[in-house]
């Protein structure tokens, strides 16, 4: 898998192998990039999470374009390991990342010391994790207000829009659905617990 754009466009990921993992497709991160970028998204200071991170492709394709913090959860030990080589291989410094070995709705419930701008959502098909993520990160601070929400689920998923969001576009690539939110009320309170990384 290739990055699209910016500082490490064109180089090359690895990804994760196994039940549940698919790499979004070059067509899919270029809707999804184009999408964020004609709504206004400006990468520079932006703080993105990848939640089912994976090999981290939407986080580190956000870093490469510019910003400025990326966090990444997923819960297999080694799908993590595949994310920290990627990283380490782009020498994407330290300070601008954080990986979450842990589950995606656990490290949701305990809240965030940190809004994100952009959160990436992108579960196991099949298994019906996208309403309990939502409704963690909502009820627990997570987006920021007027933050951007990405969820990449099987085609024939059609969750509610939460009544928090905005929704902006909902498309369909092939199996693959992609619905962009966006936060339309303000910030809410969180009681934050660290991260172990």
């Amino acid at each position: 898998m290739r990055i699209i754009s910016g500082r490490f466009g064109g180089r090359i990921l690895r990804t994760s192998e196994g039940p549940g993992y698919r790499p979004a497709t070059s067509k899919v991160r270029q809707s999804i990039f184009s999408m964020l970028e004609a709504r206004g998204l400006q990468w520079p200071g932006a703080r993105v999470a990848d939640l089912f991170a994976g090999s981290g492709s939407l986080a580190i394709e956000s870093l490469s374009r510019g910003a400025d913090h990326a966090l990444f959860v997923e819960k297999s030990a080694s799908a993590a390991k595949v994310l920290r080589d990627n990283l380490q291989a782009l020498g994407v410094a330290r300070s601008q990342v954080r990986v979450a070995v842990a589950d995606v709705i656990q490290v949701l419930k305990r809240g965030s010391e940190q809004v994100y701008d952009v959160i990436f959502v992108d579960p196991p098909y099949g298994k019906g994790l996208l309403d309990p993520a939502l409704k963690a990160l909502l009820a627990n601070g997570w987006l920021a207000p007027d933050g951007f929400l990405l969820a990449e689920v099987e085609a024939s998923l059609k969750p509610d829009c939460p009544e928090e969001l905005e929704c902006i576009t909902d498309r369909t690539y092939g199996q693959t659905r992609i619905i962009l939110w966006r936060n339309t009320t303000p910030d809410s309170p969180s009681t934050p617990e660290p991260l172990t990384r």
